[in-house]
C-alpha cells in the first residue's frame, strides 16, 4: 500500500506539472514532494509526543526544501507543492487529498489563542502563488484561491477567488477544466475593471442628460445671463 501511494503521488505530480518528465525526475528533483515526504514521519513523532524531535526534523525538512511545515499540521494525499520555497503550513492547518499549492503561499493565522487557528482545505483545492489563507475558515472542495489573494472567510466548493480581501468571482459561460494552475485563468472578470467601467458608463450616461437638458432651456436674450442648472449653496435659484 505504501508503495501504491508512493507511485500515486509522482503520477499526480506528472498529471499536474507539464514540465515533469519521469517519475525518476519527479522523486529526485521536486523539493515539494520532498518536504510532504519528511513531514510524514515529523508528523508521526508529533503524535507520539516526541514534538521536539518532530520540530527538529521539520526543521531540517524547511532548510533542505524551503517549505515548512509543522509536524501538527494534516496532510492528505497526493499533495503537489509547486516551486515550494516560502510556502508555511500552520499547526492546525488541514490539506486534503490532490490539493496543489505553489511558492509563497501561507496557511496561517490571525489569532495567538489556543485550539483551531489555522485554515482548512477541502480535496482537490488549488492555491495560486503569494496567497495567503488565515485564520480557521474552510475553503471547499475543487475552490481555487488566486494569486495573491488575501482569503479570511470561507470560500464555498468550486469558487474562485481573488482580490484583497479576497471576492469571489464568476464567469459568464464558463468552461469547466480539469486542472488550473495557479488557482486563475484569462477567462477570469476583472473587478477593478468592471468597477471603473461602470464608472465610465454612468458619467457618460450623466453628461449626456446635462446636454438634453441644456437644449431644453429657453432662448436667452444676448448678453443676459446664463440660467444655472444648479444653485450654488447659499444663493438664491
Amino acid at each position: 500500500m505504501a508503495f501504491k501511494d508512493f507511485r500515486d503521488h509522482l503520477d499526480a505530480i506528472l498529471a499536474r506539472d507539464p514540465a515533469a518528465r519521469s517519475r525518476l525526475e519527479v522523486a529526485l528533483c521536486y523539493p515539494g514532494l520532498h518536504a510532504v515526504w519528511m513531514h510524514r514521519p515529523a508528523n508521526w513523532l508529533w503524535r507520539q509526543g516526541l514534538t521536539t524531535l518532530a520540530r527538529f526534523l521539520a526543521h531540517i525538512a524547511r532548510w533542505l526544501t524551503g517549505v515548512e511545515i509543522h509536524p501538527a499540521a494534516v496532510i492528505g494525499r497526493r499533495l503537489f507543492i509547486d516551486h515550494g520555497m516560502g510556502l508555511v503550513i500552520g499547526e492546525t492547518a488541514e490539506v486534503g487529498d490532490d490539493v496543489t499549492l505553489y511558492h509563497n503561499v501561507t496557511l496561517g493565522t490571525v489569532t495567538t489563542s489556543p485550539g483551531k487557528r489555522h485554515p482548512t482545505l477541502r480535496d482537490g483545492v488549488i492555491v495560486g502563488a503569494g496567497a495567503s489563507i488565515l485564520g480557521p475558515l474552510t475553503v471547499g472542495a475543487g475552490a481555487r484561491v488566486g494569486s495573491n489573494a488575501v482569503v479570511l472567510k470561507d470560500v464555498p466548493p468550486g469558487a474562485t477567488v481573488i482580490g484583497i480581501p479576497a471576492r469571489e468571482v464568476k464567469r459568464e459561460n464558463a468552461r469547466l477544466q480539469a486542472f488550473c494552475a495557479y488557482g486563475s485563468d484569462p477567462d477570469l472578470p476583472d473587478p477593478v475593471a468592471r468597477a471603473i467601467d461602470s464608472l465610465c458608463l454612468d458619467v457618460a450616461a450623466l453628461r449626456q442628460r446635462i446636454d438634453e437638458l441644456e437644449r431644453e432651456l429657453p432662448a436667452t436674450t444676448a448678453g443676459a445671463e446664463r440660467p444655472k442648472l444648479y444653485a450654488v449653496k447659499g444663493e438664491e435659484r
